[in-house]
Formats: structure tokens, sequence, C-alpha cells
């Protein structure tokens, strides 16, 4: 790898497996290289992928950020990068990082340093590391903290979101409401970030550097889902739940599931359900990794009289028809009784 790399000026980098397989093989520039998507494919909870990472550097430089938001997003077993001598393009020192387990006990800290280790730098001749014994410690380890955390709280967890454009203390402001309405809700608020910002991204709302800080900030805390302090877009909406593969849910979504917690009436149920399947029913993606079918449960996706938002466009419309009539039934019923009592 390191003799190509020489001759072509380009790092070059595996995809191995725990049995030593190659899975994949990237090509990149003299700077950087660009992993495959794994977007679709699940990492079962309290494990890594099962894939390590050995790539070249050929500056002799230590794992760029952009190598440790791979390890950290993609949940790798480990990412390495070996030095390329410029001369004879032999290898020089191999770097490395790993993900830790976070403990119960850091999950609130906001605080708690980041989510990997380096192991100490060593030319390939001496590098002793016994890496599935490692791996397979920090899977036990991670499993442990999983099912304690998991045992002790089961509401959903989530980090709230603000983007703004204006002055920051008005952010502030509106977070420290969010924080009020997500607790009202039933959430457990695990941390909060604002970013203020020239514009809003049309896509993703925060900017790309500010994202990856915040995915690996959901993976390092264990979160189910995002709260945004804003309305979303139908389109924000796909393309954030696309990204970060967690739930996405905005303020008024927040506000119409503390409605749906309250409603006593039957008729007050129909009407906050029928208010829930209106303002999803933009944002449901067809798919099979929808936003929507992230959505369904929880937070953000439980409507008083129903058991499961359905996933199909045509059965939501149906849906909505069903309790429109069903509303102006009790409509007439309400107009009949006061013409009694008349």
């Amino acid at each position: 790898m390191t003799e190509l790399s020489h001759e072509t000026r380009r790092q070059i980098g595996a995809l191995i497996d725990r049995k030593g397989h190659v899975e994949y093989v990237m090509v990149g520039d003299n700077r950087h290289i660009e992993l495959p998507d794994f977007k679709r494919i699940r990492v079962a909870a309290g494990r890594f992928r099962g894939l390590r990472c050995l790539h070249t550097h050929l500056r002799a430089e230590e794992l760029t950020p952009d190598d440790l938001t791979d390890l950290a997003l993609l949940r790798l077993d480990l990412m390495a990068a070996i030095d390329v001598d410029p001369d004879t393009g032999l290898p020089g020192l191999v770097r490395a990082a790993h993900l830790l387990p976070m403990l119960a006990g850091e999950m609130e800290n906001v605080n708690t340093p980041k989510p990997y280790a380096f192991l100490e730098p060593k030319i390939p001749s001496q590098m002793d590391l016994d890496f599935v014994a490692l791996i397979n410690s920090l899977e036990e380890e991670m499993a442990r903290n999983r099912r304690t955390t998991r045992q002790a709280e089961v509401r959903d967890r989530t980090i709230l979101v603000s983007v703004t454009t204006g002055p920051l203390a008005d952010a502030e402001e509106s977070m420290a409401e969010l924080y009020e309405l997500a607790t009202s809700a039933g959430i457990v608020v695990q941390d909060k970030i604002i970013q203020r910002r020239v514009a809003i991204d049309p896509r993703t709302v925060l900017g790309r550097g500010k994202l990856d800080e915040l995915l690996i900030r959901a993976l390092q805390l264990g979160a189910d889902m995002l709260v945004f302090d804003r309305e979303l877009s139908p389109a924000q909406v796909r393309s954030l739940s696309e990204v970060t593969d967690l739930k996405i849910i905005d303020r008024s979504q927040l506000i119409l599931d503390i409605f749906a917690q309250r409603a006593q009436s039957r008729e007050g149920k129909i009407q906050v359900e029928l208010a829930q399947l209106k303002y999803l029913l933009p944002r449901l993606i067809t798919g099979q990794d929808s936003a929507f079918s992230r959505l369904a449960g929880g937070i953000g996706g439980r409507g008083p009289g129903e058991t499961k938002l359905e996933t199909d466009r045509r059965r939501v419309r149906d849906r909505i028809n069903r309790l429109e009539q069903e509303i102006e039934t009790q409509r007439q019923r309400r107009h009949e009784r006061r013409k009694g009592r008349t």
C-alpha cells in the first residue's frame, strides 16, 4: 500500500473485516480519502461495524479530524494511518485510534471528552496489539453500559438544537422554553447546542462541521433523536434524517405531541390526531429507511386513539378523511343536543 501510494502520490486505503479479509479498497488524492457510504447499513446496538480502516498518509501527519469523524460516525473498529517515507515509499509509523464505550455516569456530562483513544504510534514490525481481544472487550463494556443506561431510563433521549441568524440572547431564551416543552413531553434532554450562522443551510439547517460535531455528540451520549427549535420543512426533515439516522423533531411537532398526551375528550383526541397526520403527511417519505418510519412511535409520533401512524401516503390520507368525517359527525351531534336543550 505504501509503495503504491508513493508511486501514485495518492492516499490508498482498505477496509478490513475481523477475519482479515479486505472488503473495500479506496483511492483518494494526496490529502484525503473518502470512505464508502454506509448510511443504509445498520449497526447493532452495543457493537462496532466490524471493519477497520487502514490508509496511507503522504505527509506523516497525525490522524486528521476527518479520520476521527469517520471513525465515530461510521462506528469503525479502528482508524489507522500509515506514514509513507517520501524517499523510499516504505512504511513509517502507524497512527491509530479506536472508539471508547461511554460510562453510564458520563452520559449526562456535557464536558465528556472525545469518544476515542489513540494508540501509541509504532512502526509495523513493533506492533504487538491483540486487536480482536481489544475490540471484544470494548464491545462487552459498551453492551454493559447500554443495558445499565436503558434499565435506568427508558424515555426518549434527545439533544436540543437551535440555529439562529439573530442575537444569541434570543436563541438562548427560546432554547430555555424548548427545554421546558421537552421536559413536559417526558423527554430526557442530554445536551443543548446553539449555532449562530449568517444564513440557515437550506438542506440541513446546520453547517457541515457543526452537524458532524452534533452526530459525534449524539453517538457519545446514545441520543435517540434531535429536537430543533424551529419549524423544519419536509425536505429538511428528510435530509437530516438520512444524514443522522435519528428521529428528527421540530418545535411544532413537539407541541403537537404534548397536546396528544393531554387530550381527554374523544373529540379532542381526534382533533389532535388529525393535526398530527396533516403535519406529518408532507414529511412522509417512501422507502424502507424513511424519516417517517422513525417518527412513527414515541415523541412526535403518538396520537391518542391510534397504535401506530401508517407509513403509506394513501393510508394516511384515508385516515385523515375518516377523522374529518368523524369530526363532522361529532359537530352534528353537538348541534342536535344544543337544539334539544333549546
